[in-house]
C-alpha cells in the first residue's frame, strides 16, 4: 500500500465569539487518499472548521499547515485552487447552471469544456439539458450537486464537504457517496465531510467528532472505504 502524505495538518485551533468557545484544541491531519468525516452535535463547530480550513474565517488561535507550509505563507487564490469547499447551502451564481460550471474556467482565463460539464451532470444522475437550466428553478438537491461538479471542474488536491446530501434522496445519496470514493481512489483526493449520515460513517477512514464548547475526539475505522 503506497504511503500517505500528509496534506492538511491542524495545529491547536482554537475559535471562540467573546466569551463563547466554538472550537479548542482542534488538532488532525488529512493525508492523500483520506477520507475523513467530522460528526457532533449542532452548534459545535463543525461548518466553522471547514471554512477555517478553507480560508474564509481565521481561528482565534492555533496553526494550519498545507503541504507543510503556513497558508499565511501561501496566496489565497492558489490555496483555493488546491482546496475546494461545498457549502451546505450552495452558493450559486449568474443565471444558469452554465453560468456556475464555467466560473472555475473563467477564474483560470480557459476555456470552459461543455463536454465535461454534461459528462459530469450524467455522472450525478442530472439531465445534460440542465446545463441550460436557471438556477432558480433547481430543487435543493440540484442545487447541491451542481455546486459540487463546479468543484470538481478543477480536481483540487483536499475537497470540503458541508452536509452536501442533505437535500437528497437515498439513492442519489449513495451515488455521490460512491463517485467521492471513485476520486478519492482514483486521485487520491484528500476529503473532509460535515455529515450525520449513518451509511457515509460506516465508509470513513476517521471519523472527527467534536463534542459541544468545542472538545474533540477521534475515533478510527479502517483503512480503506
Amino acid at each position: 500500500m503506497k504511503e500517505k502524505k500528509d496534506i492538511l495538518r491542524l495545529d491547536d485551533i482554537h475559535y471562540q465569539i467573546d466569551n463563547q468557545v466554538i472550537l479548542d484544541s482542534v488538532s488532525f491531519t488529512l493525508g492523500e487518499g483520506e477520507f475523513k468525516l467530522i460528526t457532533g452535535p449542532s452548534g459545535c463547530g463543525k461548518s466553522t472548521l471547514l471554512k477555517i480550513i478553507s480560508s474564509l474565517m481565521d481561528p482565534t488561535s492555533g496553526n494550519l499547515y498545507f503541504d507543510g507550509r503556513a497558508i499565511g505563507e501561501i496566496s489565497p487564490e492558489a490555496y483555493r485552487k488546491q482546496v475546494s469547499y461545498c457549502f451546505q447551502t450552495p452558493a450559486l451564481f449568474g443565471n444558469t447552471v452554465y453560468d456556475n460550471l464555467a466560473l472555475p474556467y473563467q477564474i483560470r482565463q480557459q476555456s470552459p469544456d461543455e463536454r465535461k460539464m454534461q459528462a459530469d451532470l450524467t455522472r450525478f444522475g442530472l439531465p445534460e439539458a440542465m446545463l441550460t437550466k436557471s438556477i432558480n428553478e433547481l430543487s435543493g438537491g440540484e442545487k447541491q450537486r451542481v455546486s459540487l461538479i463546479r468543484n470538481l471542474q478543477f480536481m483540487p488536491r483536499v475537497l470540503l464537504l458541508d452536509e452536501i446530501t442533505s437535500a437528497l434522496d437515498e439513492e442519489n445519496k449513495r451515488n455521490v457517496n460512491e463517485i467521492v470514493h471513485q476520486l478519492v481512489a482514483e486521485h487520491r483526493l484528500a476529503v473532509l465531510w460535515v455529515t450525520h449520515d449513518t451509511e457515509e460513517i460506516a465508509h470513513a477512514d476517521e471519523v472527527i467528532t467534536l463534542r459541544a464548547h468545542g472538545a474533540e475526539q477521534q475515533e478510527q475505522q479502517h483503512e480503506s472505504a
